[in-house]
């Protein structure tokens, strides 16, 4: 059976990765570029008697190599990467609505000289929006086969298939590359030019001047109504994460309560038990209830993204991330580190100028991710009262805005720095293709839940269980002798651990049991909470061990030690994986560094100032 490579690429937001998708199903798999930090998705298509890989390539508006997704494709069309084949044929990816801009690519992957086809994708938002495409002129114009897709919907798939058979049946050898060069601004000007020329010819657009894009970017984009609408949605969505998911909260933390006691009374007394019960299901459990919170956060960023306003939030960013020496763009990686700051941090690779890039990568840990959400909701549930504020405003929720917010501007307060005296020069103009506003996919929102569900039971599953696990016998061992008094975990290896390094965290207001759950939350953040759980539910106090921890904290912290630990983690320290995959994107190990040090410093001093402030005033 013969293999062939075939290569996807178009501009991004052309609904590229979608078709990816329709074609191969779920027979694909995401890794790295050899000797590179941009992704690679590589899928299976079977065509007759065909192997084809099929790789979905970086969106790009240019082959010119200025930011590094951009080069990276470059680099791979014109056989630049180590150990990559080049393609066999080129599936150029086209917005049916946005045809000027991308044309302006098509001609320049065209010149490469490979077999192309090119997928006019969404053409059942075009044909809304009044835009008419005269197909067969315009590929008879390019000299290359059109085929019209809705990459959602699996339209046109068949007939694009048949032309990826076709076309490599037709060329079954590597083609001979042109010698490609530079575009000089003459060469520029002609592409746009002929561009012109091929949509003066080929398409006619209906007037629509009162379409719902129109409408709504006049009150979204307006910069005062704009940036109070983006903080009202905010807002809706954190007052959201705690009214919507407390009913289905209690009722997992009530299964989880209930099965440590079956146990406990089932099973025999001795280090299996106490395993289960309080390495296992007290720490694992403690952070699996916080996922319908985590879901509900998901579903709000699902469908902002989905329906094309984020880019909106991006551009409304811009007049503020001017201020700082930064454009909008860096804003999309900051939005993406709501989920994980180590997509946060890859999705910095779409800026151009290297030093900005290098500032979006530095701030962007500092907004807050689904991670610390666990750690948030624990403490505000522990220290907040449940009560509305002005008769409808929830005062958890209101915390938790506040927080996410004080974040926010925390990464902005840092990028200024930055840009002032180690990254000096002038913020960049920002140039963003604003995608039209859309009903948001169902599949495409169950499918994202989906995926962030699985990746968070994986993590408690996975990294969160085997550091509870280790730091269970930590908490358990050495058992303490008969003329011991006080609990047996302060004896532990744990319990040594945290009262050695207690004098350092006590002017902050942190015990010993804290210090010890901040260790295991260097792996993951929310470890933090299972840490908390275990060190609790090992202490030998079978009344704390009845409590909830929620309930269990309230008892053992005041209200000072509850805030400023909540101060503590807005600025804390990343975990492991933030810091290693910042290594590898700056090279280099003085930038993690350097991120760990100021995120601490910023840390200790946030907490220790609530926490002196609290105890003054109350």
């Amino acid at each position: 059976m013969s293999t062939y490579q075939v290569a996807l690429i178009g501009n991004p937001n052309c609904g590229k990765t979608a078709l990816f998708n329709a074609l191969t199903g779920s027979r694909h798999k995401v890794a790295n570029y050899p000797g590179v930090t941009v992704e690679k998705r590589q899928g299976m298509l079977a065509i007759n008697d065909t192997n084809i890989h099929l790789l979905d390539l970086p969106g790009i508006y240019s082959l010119r190599g200025i930011s590094p997704d951009e080069l990276v494709a470059r680099q791979a069309l014109l056989g630049e990467l180590a150990n990559e084949p080049i393609p066999n044929l080129i599936i150029f990816v086209a917005d049916a609505t946005n045809l000027a801009l991308n044309l302006r690519l098509a001609i320049e992957v065209k010149a490469l000289g490979y077999p192309m086809v090119i997928a006019l994708n969404m053409m059942d938002v075009a044909k809304e929006q009044g835009v008419e495409i005269d197909i067969q002129q315009l590929s008879q114009l390019l000299n290359v086969p059109i085929i019209a897709t809705v990459a959602v919907k699996k339209q046109g798939l068949n007939e694009l298939r048949q032309q990826i058979a076709t076309h490599i049946e037709a060329h079954p050898h590597k083609p001979s590359l042109n010698a490609w060069q530079e575009p000089s601004a003459e060469d520029l000007r002609q592409t746009y030019a002929i561009v012109d020329l091929m949509l003066n010819k080929t398409v006619t657009e209906k007037p629509w001047r009162h379409h719902l894009t129109e409408k709504l970017d006049r009150i979204l984009l307006h910069p005062i109504w704009g940036m109070l609408c983006l903080l009202a949605i905010l807002f809706c969505m954190f007052q959201a994460v705690f009214s919507w998911a407390v009913v289905i909260q209690n009722l997992m933390q009530t299964g989880i309560d209930a099965t440590i006691q079956w146990l406990h009374h089932t099973l025999p007394d001795g280090p299996l038990t106490n395993l289960i019960c309080d390495g296992v299901l007290a720490g694992v459990g403690s952070v699996v209830v916080f996922l319908p919170q985590i879901l509900i956060l998901f579903l709000f960023i699902l469908v902002l993204e989905d329906s094309g306003y984020m880019a909106r939030a991006a551009f409304l960013m811009d007049r503020l991330m001017s201020k700082i020496g930064l454009n909008g763009k860096a804003f999309i990686p900051m939005l993406s580190a709501y989920a994980c700051a180590i997509p946060g941090i890859m999705a910095a690779r779409t800026i151009e100028n290297l030093k900005d890039r290098m500032v979006t990568i530095m701030i962007t840990p500092l907004t807050t991710c689904s991670a610390r959400l666990p750690v948030y909701t624990l403490l505000i549930a522990a220290f907040i009262p449940s009560k509305d504020v002005l008769g409808f405003i929830n005062l958890q929720g209101l915390v938790m805005f506040l927080l996410y917010l004080a974040g926010i501007s925390a990464a902005l307060t840092m990028g200024f720095i930055f840009k002032k005296f180690l990254f000096k020069g002038r913020a960049p103009l920002m140039l963003m293709e604003m995608p039209i506003y859309r009903l948001p996919s169902l599949h495409n929102i169950l499918v994202g839940l989906g995926e962030r569900a699985k990746i968070f039971l994986m993590r408690a599953g996975t990294i969160i269980l085997s550091v509870m696990i280790l730091l269970w016998f930590l908490s358990s061992y050495p058992t303490p002798p008969a003329s011991w008094h006080g609990a047996a975990v302060a004896y532990s290896f744990a319990g040594r651990i945290g009262q050695f390094l207690e004098p350092f965290f006590a002017p902050i207001g942190f015990n010993w049991q804290m210090v010890v759950a901040l260790i295991p939350g260097l792996a993951a953040r929310e470890a933090a909470i299972a840490g908390l759980g275990t060190v609790y539910a090992v202490s030998g106090n079978e009344d704390t061990i009845a409590q909830s921890l929620i309930q269990t904290l309230h008892h053992e912290w005041g209200l000072a030690t509850g805030l400023a630990i909540l101060a503590w983690y807005v600025f804390a320290p990343q975990c492991i994986s933030t810091l290693a995959v910042t290594k590898r994107e700056t090279n280099s190990w003085l930038w993690p560094t350097v991120m760990f040090v100021y995120m601490f410093s910023l840390a200790y001093l946030a907490a220790f100032i609530v926490f002196h402030i609290t105890n003054y005033f109350l």
